[in-house]
Parts: C-alpha cells; structure tokens; sequence
C-alpha cells in the first residue's frame, strides 16, 4: 500500500498532504466531515496541529482534558461548526485508536483480514458510520492501492471522495452531491 503525496480535499496543500500521509489526520478528517464542506472538515487536522504545536498522537488526545481540547476547537475560528461536540467525537476516536490500536491509526486497515473486517473496524470507531466507512474503504482502494479479498464487492457504485484527484475533480464530486441531495429533497416533498 503506498499513500499518496495529497488528497486534493482541501485546497490547502499542507492540510492536502497532511491528510495523505498522516491515518489517524484522514480519520479525524472524516469525523469531521458532517454539517461542514469537505475542504473545512479535512482542513481541522492540521489546524489541530496548529494549535496544539504537536504532531497528532490519539494517546496524547485521548488523555486531554475535554474542555482542553473543546476549547482549541472553539478558538477562533472554530475547527467546526459545532466545535464542542466535534472535540468530543474526535477524542472518542483517538481514545480508541489508542486503546484498540496501540495508538496506530494505520492498522485499522493494514491489520484488516479482509473487506469485511475492515468495514467491522471502521463501523466500531466513534463517529464512522455506514456511509462513512465505505467511503474510507473507497479512498483506500482507490487512492492508496489498499487490496482485501471482498473489497470491490464493498466499494459504493456511486461517486466517493475516493474518486477525487485533483481540485477540479472535488469540485465535480461537490456539485453531483448537491444535485443528489436537492432531488432527494424534490422526491419528499412531491
């Protein structure tokens, strides 16, 4: 598996990188990415290094006081939307990667033995639902090469961040998104 030199989700090319070569700054990346842009969620890893002065480490996370690290997210301006609950969920995320990981987020998937364990490992860490943990396995398969008996039968049929790879690409994906949602929308009021 060889990570790539950036996911082009941000626009930004060190949170762009970041999030390529770091697992646990793609995790709290997709914690994060709910009610905010892609370019903001994937953004607050690396303004979470910014303003901690550390590299991430989900031991180091886990163990900060709540209001700690509530109160880095709520800085101005704040990491997320809704900065308090966000640095809560992303603590429940490091929490178990430390726990259940040994604090190497990487091995969610390098120690998966197959599409089905992998998919059991991302559902079981706080914040990564259904939708979520196949599109990480999509960005997995597509972007870093990650291969695991069962996974092309995993993989959603629709566009992913998975299949982005350049800013314009993020910009196609954003706006089919949009028309998704907008005729989902229609479909429940008509």
């Amino acid at each position: 598996m060889k990570s790539p030199d950036r996911l082009h989700y941000t626009g930004d090319d060190a949170a762009d990188r970041l999030i390529a070569v770091d697992p646990l700054a793609l995790l709290i990346g997709f914690t994060l990415d709910q009610q905010v842009t892609v370019q903001k969620a994937f953004s607050g890893p690396l303004e979470l290094t910014k303003r901690t002065g550390q590299a991430l480490d989900a031991r180091a996370i886990a163990a900060m006081d709540p209001g700690e690290l509530a109160s880095i997210f709520q800085a101005r301006p704040a990491i997320h939307r809704f900065p308090g609950a966000m640095a809560g969920r992303v603590q429940a995320l490091c929490s178990a990667i430390a726990t259940s990981y040994d604090d190497d987020a990487a091995s969610v998937w390098t120690g998966a033995k197959d599409a089905r364990d992998l998919q059991k490992r991302l559902l079981g860490l706080p914040g990564i639902g259904e939708m979520k943990a196949r599109t990480i396995t999509a960005v997995l398969a597509k972007r870093y090469g990650l291969e695991l008996p069962g996974l092309a039968e995993l993989l959603p049929k629709h566009p992913t961040l998975g299949d982005v790879d350049s800013p314009e690409a993020l910009a196609s994906y954003q706006a089919g998104k949009r028309a998704h949602k907008a005729e989902l929308r229609a479909a429940a009021k008509g």
